[in-house]
């Protein structure tokens, strides 16, 4: 039986950085991922959102890029050796500050390739820094790579984390031609919360025969770390049910989604008009103001961040006891990804959803589905309370 760190073999200097995070004994996944990698091998990995994923991948790949690197002269490197690539700028952002965490006082350099952002700032830190470790989205990786600013004929690991929807119909096509840039000799990593068989069809494309395919199981998560509840509300008094269930429960902070981008601001501005301090996060705002919104809630100067599904893929921000959602989603995915906001390393967390009569019946079949039990509610004098069992009157004995 694994109990730490050591016995997977990594090196002292990232059980080191673990410990500085208060991680002393190995997730299942982490227990099954890191072998395979440090060996050298393939992988595709499902496993719940809050489970450690991130460092089930990167620190193996690290360990494996430092060996290398430490093989050959500087004179020889002839670009990035690593790249990690996902959906959205949070989340890359994320994996950035992960990784140079994890490399803390060592000379080895990383860029963050986001589309949206200055190209010319990206051009000039790829020549001045040139990185070990290059993280982004594919899109933008592609444009460089087109244009010559960036090499990727050195890359030895590739990381496609939120690989589902990196091969989702929409990206598909643009990570197939990402994947033809890259040499074939290569360790490739792919993972998330929710691999479908399609999508899993697709990623096999980019690994190698010999690739270990691992999922571990995610519904004790769903079942034991959250508890899941149900509120009616019509659809022109959602907003106003909100902010009776958030005095009522008063969080600490709550991730409210809503997969409505122009009624984003029009939650935020109501909650602040009732002094409820929120920010918005949607797909339209530049990347300083979604930045600062993440800031703003992950330091507490917020204590609810209302989102469109943009923020239900990868993020880790501590603390967070509640998810609210104002819509229902198509999907079992979709639902497991907005409640894996919560209830992340063990801690119990809230899925909260508001719905209307035709909503609610979705949630249901979701339920089902899920093997999870949602549980209704309703606000009586500033309390989340349990409805009041039905009385059959024609039965009731006189």
């Amino acid at each position: 039986m694994i109990t730490t760190f050591e016995q997977l073999g990594l090196a002292p200097m990232f059980i080191e950085r673990l410990q500085v995070r208060g991680f002393k004994t190995p997730t299942v996944i982490q227990e099954r991922v890191i072998p395979i990698l440090l060996s050298g091998g393939d992988c595709i990995f499902q496993s719940a959102t809050g489970t450690g994923k991130t460092f089930a991948y990167l620190i193996p790949l690290l360990q494996n890029l430092l060996e290398h690197v430490l093989e050959q002269p500087e004179s020889k490197r002839l670009g990035p050796a690593l790249v990690v690539c996902s959906p959205t700028y949070e989340l890359c952002a994320q994996i950035k500050k992960e990784t140079d965490f994890l490399l803390e006082g060592s000379p080895f350099k990383t860029a963050l390739l986001m589309g949206g952002a200055n190209i010319s700032r990206q051009i000039e830190h790829l020549k001045k820094e040139k990185p070990l470790i290059v993280i982004g989205n594919i899109g933008r990786i592609n444009q460089l790579s087109r244009m010559g600013k960036l090499s990727l004929k050195a890359i030895r690991y590739l990381v496609l984390d939120e690989a589902d929807r990196l091969v989702a119909d929409d990206l598909f096509e643009e990570t197939r031609e990402f994947a033809t840039l890259l040499p074939q000799a290569r360790q490739t990593v792919a993972c998330s919360a929710t691999i479908g068989e399609k999508a899993r069809q697709r990623l096999s494309g980019f690994v190698q025969a010999s690739v270990l395919d691992i999922t571990v199981e995610d519904r004790e998560v769903l079942q034991k770390n959250i508890e899941h509840w149900a509120l009616f509300a019509e659809g022109r008094k959602k907003i106003a049910t909100l902010r009776s269930f958030i005095a009522a429960t008063n969080p600490k902070k709550a991730l409210v989604f809503f997969n409505i981008n122009g009624q984003i601001g029009n939650v935020v501005s109501q909650l602040q008009f009732h002094k409820i301090a929120a920010a918005g996060l949607f797909g339209d705002m530049d990347k300083q103001n979604r930045k600062k919104a993440l800031d703003d809630f992950r330091s507490g100067r917020v204590r609810i961040l209302v989102t469109s599904d943009l923020a239900a893929r990868g993020l880790d921000i501590q603390d967070i006891n509640q998810v609210i959602a104002l819509d229902v989603p198509d999907s079992t995915d979709a639902y497991a990804h907005r409640a894996g906001r919560t209830g992340r390393s063990g801690k119990h967390g809230i899925m909260v959803t508001i719905g209307d009569e035709i909503e609610l019946q979705r949630l249901s079949r979701l339920e089902k589905k899920l093997s999870i039990v949602i549980y209704p509610k309703v606000l009586y004098k500033g309390q989340v309370l349990a409805p009041a069992p039905l009385v059959d009157h024609e039965s009731k004995q006189i």
